[in-house]
């Protein structure tokens, strides 16, 4: 039973009483202090105390939850045997997707490699678009054309399925910007074991030479497939490997650090002072693909370990309850929400249409200059049609 003094309230008194306790136990903005950056050629880095206000903070925690939902879905859906071909999950590196975008302005653009559909989702590709364009449906951001590693959208260049090859594309996307004069940054990503390709050395000095506005960054999983990265780089600092580019390091398992290192790289290289590499460390949960188990080259207690200490939205969910930004029921409500979400958009995934035959050979060019396309022979021609806009055409 409530206290005599509680009920004796009235509805004045009670809503009075409501409000003290919300502002005992809410505020609108908290402070968090960040794991030290590491700096290569720079005399000051990123602030690590970073400031948080409660809308940002319920945005963060249901951005991350509907990336992990939505892995947890492609997996079972490639289990099931309804998503097929390549299937690379980002469970576990969520915080870097979120907190990169969260610093980069509506001009800015991404690339990255084949471990995208936390990015599409980032980028503003809803749950159905990245969950269709994995089981190959019309609903797809790319009408189920590109699958896994092959997804688009505004200021979003992919999901590239060659190692390494999407880096000099990103500096093209910077370098392009630069020429016509946008204020725009391209974020180009790429892992560890892709930092290794001779292109992106060439890349990077390309962009240093012309002071191309482009960061670079290496998702340093600490696996290059089944390979660690001490085995495969004689150097493993890679925000020290691009020479004379200034380079960071930062936890990439902290939303709120990526978020601060990212600010500056923008500023950074807004402000002229040419490309930038960031090195985000981070783990991922699963094998390199759905064919990688994942333990014949790492332990399961290594793997639990990390999900114990450093689990990117686990801590960040200490973090903001413990600031008394959020409450445990608005956290539990947007879980229970995303789920939801992903939960039917899973199930419009597998319920939706494949595109015709004839649609095959749609949306290939922006501007067909060559005719009919060569199909399974040099004699079979095709017709090109367009189905969308293009995207990214400016």
């Amino acid at each position: 039973m409530l206290p005599t003094c509680v009920r004796r309230l009235n509805n004045k008194g009670f809503n009075k009483l409501a409000a003290l306790f919300q502002a005992n136990y809410s505020t609108e903005t908290a402070s968090f202090e960040t794991k030290p950056f590491r700096l290569h050629k720079l005399e000051d880095g990123p602030s690590t105390t970073v400031s948080l206000t409660r809308a940002d903070a319920l945005d963060m925690f249901m951005k991350l939850q509907t990336i992990r939902r939505m892995e947890t879905s492609a997996g079972n859906l490639y289990k099931e045997k309804i998503i097929r071909g390549f299937c690379h999950l980002y469970s576990g590196q969520e915080a870097i997707c979120v907190g990169m975008k969260a610093a980069l302005r509506p001009n800015d653009s991404v690339i990255t490699a084949y471990r995208a559909h936390g990015w599409t989702y980032t980028m503003g590709v809803p749950p159905m678009g990245v969950l269709a364009e994995l089981t190959g449906r019309e609903s797809g951001c790319a009408r189920g054309k590109g699958g896994s590693m092959h997804m688009y959208t505004h200021n979003f260049y992919g999901g590239n399925g060659i190692v390494g090859a999407q880096v000099p594309l990103g500096v093209g996307i910077a370098l392009a910007a630069q020429y016509q004069g946008i204020d725009s940054v391209c974020v180009t990503l790429y892992g560890d074991g892709a930092a290794n390709q001779g292109q992106v050395f060439e890349v990077y000095n390309m962009a240093k030479l012309w002071n191309i506005p482009c960061i670079f960054v290496c998702e340093n999983n600490g696996y290059g497939m089944g390979t660690s990265a001490e085995r495969a780089a004689a150097s493993t600092a890679y925000y020290t490997r691009g020479d004379f580019i200034p380079g960071i390091w930062v936890d990439g398992m902290d939303v709120l650090a990526v978020r601060e290192a990212t600010r500056y790289a923008v500023n950074h290289c807004s402000s002229g002072k040419g490309p930038i590499v960031l090195e985000a460390a981070t783990y991922r949960y699963s094998g390199h693909s759905m064919s990688d188990p994942g333990t014949s080259y790492r332990t399961r207690d290594e793997i639990q370990e990390v999900r114990q200490t450093r689990d990117p939205i686990t801590s960040f969910k200490e973090k903001i309850l413990n600031a008394n930004l959020v409450t445990a029921d608005e956290l539990k409500k947007i879980e229970t929400d995303v789920r939801a979400l992903v939960d039917e958009a899973t199930k419009k995934a597998k319920a939706d249409k494949e595109i015709p035959i004839d649609e095959l050979t749609a949306d290939i060019y922006a501007e067909n200059l060559g005719g009919k396309i060569r199909g399974r022979t040099d004699t079979e021609l095709l017709e090109h049609k367009r189905i969308g806009p293009a995207v990214n055409v400016n």
